[in-house]
């Protein structure tokens, strides 16, 4: 909850100790607004806002990088406590969706502004940055959850699918770059990368989503302050239908028959029961937002997770919209986007202000029953 304080300098270096991780989801989460609105059919008369707001996510990523670059050289005892903190090191994945997020927003909403060639070749920095420490923390992340945390099973929650939807990210937004490659191996080759992406995130989130559904049966409500964390689970299914959709656009031409043609049928075999299961975990995890805003909820960092996954199940209803031609479609993208811009504005509004009052930059705050950098096991027990 931000509390009345006295104006204080934005960020002075004593509190950058502070700056975790978990801030790159406000950049993940001012990009999708621009790339998920250049994916509605309408946005032809709006392009010109969308590439102002991707231009504001770049200024973000920048500043972040940049502070994060401090933090890391004059702070490295606290870079070392949120890797040993199973409640800040997955937001590690952050990092790699933010580069992502941005690099491809520059193809798409950005390229008014820079033009085609200066877009590319941005998008292909960040996506060949984001890719690679998506691909890491997707590696490094459960094995210091394995070998180092010792979390108990009751301790799960949505975060924990951060590191793993990385590598969802970069499969749904590297075939924007596969037509600017020479045609041939290389194309078919990047292709073929993001869908073995798909693949790597996908199974690897079915591995770790019955974890957090069965913790929610098992051992009651997410604490208030984690409770947004539950639209977490909609950026692996709204990206995954976008990955899918996206890998099927660009696949003719790039890979032989009649392999391009099974991936469009796959865009729809797939995408519609995963959107599907992406609106009924959208009703469910409402349902538990509403309930902890009437028990006090206030703002937090985490209100950043209504606004990236939200944004994945817009571009993925659009692409179903696209392989479908319903109607439909297009229309639960529109609303699916105003949600969208409502969440946006929430987090952004609720961030400035608590930038302004001193409140942030903090780390993310641990469960109660979490365990705190480097210690042990913890005892088991049920959060609420």
């Amino acid at each position: 909850m931000v509390t009345a304080a006295q104006p204080v300098p934005l960020l002075p270096a004593a509190r950058l100790r502070h700056l975790g991780p978990n801030w790159y989801a406000s950049v993940m989460g001012t990009a999708v607004v621009a790339s998920a609105g250049v994916a509605l059919p309408a946005a032809h008369g709006l392009r010109g806002l969308l590439a102002a707001v991707w231009a504001l996510s770049l200024l973000m990523l920048l500043v972040l990088l940049t502070a994060r670059a401090v933090h890391w050289a004059r702070h490295r005892d606290q870079v070392r406590a949120h890797l040993a903190d199973p409640a800040v090191a997955p937001f590690y994945g952050c990092l790699a969706m933010a580069l992502l997020a941005v690099g491809g927003g520059a193809l798409t909403a950005g390229r008014d502004l820079l033009g085609t060639r200066t877009a590319v070749a941005l998008d292909a920095v960040l996506f060949g940055a984001g890719t690679a420490v998506g691909l890491g923390a997707a590696v490094a992340v459960p094995y210091l959850m394995a070998v180092r945390h010792r979390v108990e099973p009751g301790q799960a929650t949505p975060v924990w699918l951060l590191p793993v939807v990385a590598p969802m990210v970069s499969a749904a937004l590297g075939p924007l770059l596969v037509p600017h490659l020479p045609p041939g191996q290389p194309r078919e080759t990047l292709l073929l990368a993001c869908f073995a992406m798909f693949g790597l995130s996908l199974l690897a989130t079915l591995l770790m989503l019955p974890l957090v559904f069965a913790r929610l049966i098992t051992s009651g409500p997410l604490p208030l302050a984690l409770t947004p964390t539950l639209f977490l689970v909609l950026g692996p299914l709204g990206q995954s239908v976008t990955a899918v959709g996206k890998i099927a656009d660009v696949a003719p031409g790039v890979v032989p028959a009649p392999y391009d043609g099974g991936l469009r049928v796959l865009a729809v075999l797939y995408g519609v029961p995963v959107m599907g299961f992406a609106l009924l975990w959208l009703a469910l995890a409402t349902a538990h937002v509403v309930r902890a805003r009437r028990q006090g909820m206030g703002f937090s960092l985490t209100w950043w997770a209504f606004t990236f996954p939200v944004g994945t199940c817009v571009t993925g209803a659009a692409s179903l919209a696209r392989h479908t031609g319903l109607a439909v479609y297009d229309a639960l993208a529109l609303g699916l986007y105003g949600v969208l811009v409502a969440a946006w504005v929430a987090a952004a509004r609720g961030t400035v202000r608590a930038l302004l009052s001193g409140e942030l930059p903090a780390g993310p705050r641990p469960a109660p029953s979490a365990p705190r950098p480097g210690t042990g096991r913890t005892r088991s027990g049920a959060v609420r």
